[in-house]
């Protein structure tokens, strides 16, 4: 069993599930940065709020007592106190500081130095303790809050208005109000409390919409799954329909058409190859078992080198086909060559040409090239690339070959050129197959596997070359195009 089996045992595993807890996720995540910011935002509005309704109560007060009026300690929202110098109980208080005494002794301090009139101060105070049985609605004691005050001078207001407010002549009267922010409070947690049940409800909606939403989506995925799995090596007709929609869906549907397709060609192409290796291995074994079974049918009468010829000719044909179906097995499979090494192509065609066993008719052999011609690649693929191309042009030539090599650019040109009866235009690609022949010049008597232009352009191919056929006015011309490699000498 798997380490990590049982923690995966908890994640979904279907993509409707996985990708619906991947959205809910996402807007939880974002749900919860809105809600934070929201939360922030109307607890600001309502401080300012508060300290808007503080600030309207301290210049209430202040006005009322600029005209002499004590103001009456009830009627209020906010906590406020008047306090005078030379006096140690409050001028008056209300809105709840009435639980913490004042009229013993004043709760907030009395102004050392009077600030100018009109003028507004904001600071944080800490409300004292004080033994009382009045209960504290606020809970004010031993807590910090935000206070407002400004300041009215006495001497400012005449001797009756003072004495009205009961402060001598020359007092200094402090206005405070306590800025509360439980209505701040209150009203954030009623906000956080509606964020709350509507970003799960809206959890729950995305989720659901997502999960149903990919379901919907990944109906024509199952379609495309069911179909592939009917695709059998037997019956690989099989093809998925392709969605008319024209989304991600579709493209996949078609690749996956097109790789059906090519499946089926290479299977088609690997059963028509092996049919063709099977009629051919039979020509030669057919050929080999007559003549033994009627040299040992009438032993008396055989010419036995004769047939020993001809059972050396049949199993070398044998011997050729089997190297080169094994040489195209080794192609198809992509099989990785050995480290490439530098080949001189001028030097290879050159010992070919010298080497190369002209018996069977009288043919003129030439190499034409001008300088040394460097590739990357395996010396024994080239060999048998050239040897293939000498081998065609010296079944079909009548008088002459000639193997051309020049360096242009960057690429190795090297042309084999016979003087034969040449390839029809229309046959220009087709005699690259494996196990085609055009004619009765280009039958089994004469050798020929049907292979051996295959295999050279696979391996022109497998070098980053190209192998074609070149238009001649006489005879067949093979062109081979491969990388052209710098020499230190010419660097």
């Amino acid at each position: 069993m798997n380490a990590t089996e049982p923690r995966r045992r908890w994640w979904p595993r279907s993509v409707r599930a996985r990708t619906a807890l991947a959205a809910a996720s996402t807007a939880a995540v974002i749900l919860v940065g809105i809600g934070w910011w929201m939360h922030h935002d109307v607890y600001g509005q309502g401080r300012r709020i508060a300290e808007g309704q503080a600030e309207q109560q301290v210049w209430a007060l202040v006005d009322q007592l600029n005209g002499g009026v004590v103001p009456a300690s009830r009627g209020t929202l906010l906590p406020y106190e008047v306090v005078a110098t030379g006096r140690r109980t409050a001028v008056t208080y209300g809105g709840g500081m009435e639980a913490l005494d004042p009229g013993t002794r004043h709760v907030l301090p009395t102004p050392t130095q009077t600030r100018a009139p009109g003028s507004l101060t904001i600071l944080p105070l800490r409300i004292p303790v004080r033994d009382s049985n009045i209960r504290d609605r606020f809970d004010l004691a031993g807590k910090t809050y935000t206070v407002m005050f400004a300041d009215v001078g006495a001497d400012g207001l005449g001797r009756d208005k003072a004495a009205a407010l009961g402060v001598t002549a020359d007092a200094h009267l402090r206005v405070y109000v306590v800025v509360l922010p439980r209505t701040a409070e209150a009203i954030a947690r009623t906000t956080d409390l509606l964020l709350l049940r509507a970003g799960l409800v809206g959890l729950v909606l995305i989720a659901a919409t997502t999960y149903f939403a990919v379901r919907i989506a990944l109906r024509p995925v199952e379609a495309i799954r069911v179909l592939t799995a009917s695709v059998t090596a037997s019956d690989p007709r099989e093809r998925v329909t392709v969605p008319a929609t024209g989304h991600e869906i579709t493209a996949l549907a078609t690749t996956i058409n097109a790789t059906l397709q090519r499946l089926d060609d290479a299977a088609a192409r690997q059963r028509r190859f092996v049919a063709d290796a099977a009629h051919e291995l039979r020509s030669p074994l057919t050929t080999l078992l007559a003549s033994l079974e009627v040299a040992l049918a009438y032993p008396e009468r055989t010419d036995w080198p004769a047939a020993a010829t001809t059972a050396a000719r049949q199993t070398r044909r044998l011997q050729a086909l089997a190297e080169d179906l094994l040489l195209l097995a080794r192609l198809d499979t992509h099989t990785p060559t050995t480290s490439p090494e530098t080949v001189d192509l001028t030097a290879l065609a050159s010992q070919l040409t010298e080497q190369y066993p002209l018996t069977e008719r009288p043919l003129t052999l030439t190499c034409d090239s001008t300088a040394p011609a460097h590739a990357h690649g395996n010396p024994d693929a080239y060999e048998r690339l050239l040897r293939n191309l000498i081998d065609n042009a010296a079944r079909h030539a009548v008088h002459r070959i000639q193997i051309t090599i020049r360096n242009e650019d960057d690429w190795i040109v090297l042309t084999v050129h016979d003087d034969g009866p040449g390839v029809p235009t229309e046959d220009a690609e087709r005699i690259f197959e494996r196990f085609v022949r055009l004619d009765d010049a280009r039958s089994r008597d004469h050798g020929g596997t049907g292979l051996g232009l295959a295999i050279a352009r696979d391996l022109a191919h497998r070098h980053r070359g190209t192998l074609t056929l070149t238009p001649r006015t006489l005879g067949a011309c093979f062109q081979l195009r491969l990388p052209r490699v710098s020499t230190p000498a010419e660097k």
